[in-house]
């Protein structure tokens, strides 16, 4: 390898690989090193240099130059070994150039394209080196797929091995300050400047501006046209909420600006605490608050004080409270307990983290009883921590067998069965008995009036001669008397179907002509007096027996009623 071939690929490795050139003639020369302590052994005495400006190496051995001939003389294996080293070191060279550049755009933008999606984390590729965006950099409820572009900021950057691993951010506060520089101008430009920013990824941030051109509204520049620019800025972080707020160096004024859109009463402040009272109405209280305490927690971060948000009643009562507690402590008279409450010393923990010269400058203690003060202070906010945390135990318990009492009932609940109604559910293996038992009882009826003697003439003439009384005293109904309906017809008697049956059984017996006779004479009476007085019909006699029989729930078949007999001497069937 001759001189100007040295220069020339010491010259390529430097542009396409952005390696110094000095790097790659260090690589060569540990590459020529190497080779010849395997060709002269490992206690010789080797230098080797190479020519910055000409390329040509230079090697001795043991204090005697050596000929371009005789390096040349290293061997093939040598020679496979030098090319192992110099590889070797480009490739050390090439990490360490990404490490640097990547490390010098730290917390910048950059925009890359998803490569693969391993699980919940993206790989974004960025050209030279490939990021990794894990799931907790991500913001909540958004879903990356493959080639799609992404924005996020340079995180952090980290040598692995060979290789160099960039972990990217979209959660990051200052992803949204790289992108009101790239969507407004005046804050490229630094005629805006952002002061202050607070972020919940996804959800809501909120960001301070001040302007050194008086002329300029900061506000107004960040937001556009009918919000335009902040448009841009929204859909980027997949609609989150923003609100820009005007910077003062004043707590007193940036304090209800960072609280916007509530309106603030009063602003007090407790500079030995870093902490900030905020008295506003009642109906101002949740909205100063937020949605789980979202405003006043940002708010909190882009003041960098401690915020408290509360109404002037419940101001009064911390201040008697904190009166009466502190004047139960030693050495803390009820002069010094006012001064630690206007400082905004309101609980025990607020006094254990008092400094001890402070406190003696303000109640003109010594140091004894300063510490002794903060000691008293100490366990009793840690006493007071211990209740509160047993008392959540206890709800927690309380909440936790409320539930379990409320499953139980569930499941008892469901297992029961259903209370029982008015009307009682027919079963239907039931229903389907009682059929059968009735249908029985007729057939054993109707047997027994066909298998019945015919009735001889002596006891149809005894039937026949009965004593007029007996008719009489059960008249018919009298022709004032209201008709009786159909329905209520066929409720109150309860043997049609047996007297029908013993009508045909009758008319089956051949020697029963008379009986017969008899039937058709009172079927004509019946008639003419159907033809003469129309809508009333003559209701037959009920027996007791039929009543009993019917309020014992015994089947129609079972009473057979005998006929009754009409004025004239003729027997009718109802």
């Amino acid at each position: 390898m001759n001189s100007s071939e040295i220069l020339r690929i010491v010259d390529a490795i430097h542009r396409d690989k952005n390696i110094s050139s000095e790097i790659v003639f260090e690589g060569i020369e540990q590459a020529i090193l190497t080779a010849a302590r395997r060709h002269f052994g490992e206690n010789a005495e080797l230098v080797v240099d190479i020519d910055r400006e000409s390329g040509e190496p230079s090697v001795s051995a043991d204090g005697e130059p050596l000929t371009p001939e005789e390096i040349g003389e290293l061997g093939r294996i040598a020679a496979q070994t030098a090319k192992q080293v110099i590889i070797q070191k480009i490739r050390e060279a090439e990490r360490d150039a990404l490490f640097d550049e990547f490390s010098a755009i730290r917390s910048h933008l950059v925009t890359g394209t998803v490569s693969r999606v391993e699980g919940s984390i993206c790989l974004v590729n960025l050209g030279k080196v490939e990021a990794m965006l894990p799931r907790s950099e991500q913001i909540p409820g958004e879903y990356h797929r493959v080639n799609e572009r992404v924005r996020a900021i340079v995180l952090d950057v980290r040598k692995a091995g060979s290789r160099v691993k960039v972990i990217l951010s979209r959660c990051h506060p200052d992803l949204v300050r790289r992108l009101f520089e790239v969507e407004i101008p005046e804050v490229a430009e630094q005629v805006i400047e952002v002061r202050s920013l607070a972020r919940e990824a996804g959800y809501r941030s909120k960001v301070a501006v001040s302007c050194f051109d008086s002329k300029i509204d900061c506000v107004g520049a960040c937001v556009g046209v009918r919000g335009q620019r902040i448009r841009g800025v929204i859909d980027e972080l997949a609609g989150e909420r923003i609100d820009i707020v005007r910077w003062n160096d004043s707590l007193q004024v940036l304090v209800p600006n960072a609280l916007q859109p509530a309106e603030v009463e009063d602003v007090i402040l407790c500079p030995m605490l870093g902490k900030v009272i905020v008295l506003v109405r009642d109906d101002q209280l949740s909205l100063a608050i937020g949605k789980k305490g979202q405003n006043v927690r940002l708010a909190s971060k882009l003041v960098g004080w401690d915020i408290q948000v509360m109404t002037q009643e419940r101001l009064g009562e911390l201040l008697d409270q904190a009166v009466t507690a502190f004047g139960d402590v030693p050495h803390i008279d009820e002069d010094l307990a006012e001064k630690l409450v206007a400082q905004g010393f309101f609980t025990f923990d607020d006094l254990s983290v008092i400094e001890p010269d402070q406190l003696a400058a303000m109640g003109e203690l010594t140091e004894e009883q300063c510490d002794e003060i903060v000691a008293r202070a100490d366990e009793e906010s840690l006493r007071i921590e211990q209740e509160e945390r047993e008392t959540r135990q206890r709800d927690r318990a309380a909440r936790r067998v409320a539930a379990e009492i409320e499953e139980l009932s569930a499941q008892r609940s469901t297992a029961e069965p259903a209370p029982a109604t008015d009307e009682k559910a027919v079963d239907p293996a039931e229903l389907a008995a009682a059929s059968a038992d009735a249908v029985a009882e007729a057939d054993a009826v109707e047997s027994a009036a066909t298998e019945e003697p015919a009735a001889t003439g002596t006891e149809e003439s005894a039937a026949a001669e009965e004593p007029a009384s007996s008719s009489t005293s059960e008249p018919a109904a009298p022709a004032d008397e209201e008709p009786v309906p159909a329905d209520s017809a066929s409720q109150t008697e309860t043997v049609p179907s047996a007297e029908a049956t013993t009508d045909s059984a009758d008319t089956k017996s051949a020697d029963r002509e008379d009986e017969v006779l008899t039937d058709s004479t009172a079927t004509d009476v019946e008639s003419e007096n159907d033809e003469s007085e129309p809508g009333q019909e003559e209701v037959g006699e009920i027996s007791p027996a039929d009543v009993a029989a019917e309020e014992n729930g015994k089947p129609e078949e079972e009473s057979v009623k005998l006929p009754a007999h009409s004025t004239d001497g003729t027997s009718t069937e109802d």
